[in-house]
């Protein structure tokens, strides 16, 4: 059994089988990579949604709700409420100082939204990338593996046929050694499928959080004040009770 393993296909194996062994490492240091990288920035950006948005709303005014959010000098591809709210700041100006040549092509609700919509794309851009990695590695390396099943057992299969010897201990060892290539390859799928199936949910959640702050800034640039979810709920609580 000393013959048999992992170490015994890299010595034993061709070109072939040592080129699917060095893809599936690779494809699994990649994932792994990506899905570390991933979850920390993840981390960063729930920790920064706990608090920026109540943070900006409670405010005195606009200027106060940017340094809270981080202020002007901070990294605005880095903090996605702060590149909104500079985003939607600088269209309004913009629109104002334009006035006349923006006239009867775009009111300053359009012009607005799109600045917006524009900043929301950059920022869901920047939190999906690395995604795609994930979902091709664990589409593809189980298939690498499959491959370099098939491979090995065609090799072992010409040996055993030119040897002659088909007790079950001559056929067992090659043909299990080649059969560690399709697990290697789900070794690597699993952690790569779960991984973009888990920053996928989170990132949801916190593009879910972004498009609400989006639509806050919209009504603020817009009426100068932005009606609050508790004011809402106290209305519906007055009203009932009146009634």
């Amino acid at each position: 059994m000393q013959n048999y393993g992992l170490s015994h296909v890299w010595t034993q194996g061709d070109f072939v089988t040592r080129g699917i062994l060095l893809a599936l490492v690779l494809m699994s240091v990649l994932s792994w990579t990506v899905i570390v990288v991933k979850t920390l920035n993840v981390l960063r950006l729930k920790r920064l949604t706990k608090n920026a948005e109540r943070a900006f709303w409670h405010s005195d005014d606009f200027a106060e709700g940017i340094q809270k959010l981080g202020g002007e000098s901070s990294n605005v591809q880095d903090n996605p409420y702060l590149a909104l709210a500079l985003s939607g700041q600088d269209a309004a100006d913009h629109h104002h100082q334009t006035q006349l040549h923006l006239h009867d092509r775009m009111d300053v609700s359009d012009w607005i939204t799109r600045c917006l919509k524009d900043t929301m794309d950059e920022s869901v851009g920047r939190m999906q990338a690395g995604l795609a990695v994930l979902a091709s590695i664990g589409s593809t390396s189980p298939f690498v593996g499959l491959f370099g099943t098939v491979w090995g057992i065609y090799h072992a299969l010409l040996v055993i046929g030119a040897t002659g010897q088909t007790s079950i201990d001559q056929v067992a060892g090659p043909v299990g050694e080649s059969l560690i290539m399709t697990a290697f390859g789900l070794f690597v799928a699993i952690p790569a499928v779960l991984g973009y199936n888990a920053l996928t949910r989170s990132n949801q959640s916190i593009v879910t959080k972004l498009n609400r702050f989006a639509h806050g800034l919209h009504a603020f640039f817009l009426t100068g004040t932005k009606l609050s979810s508790n004011r809402r709920r106290d209305g519906i609580r007055l009203a009932a009770r009146a009634n």
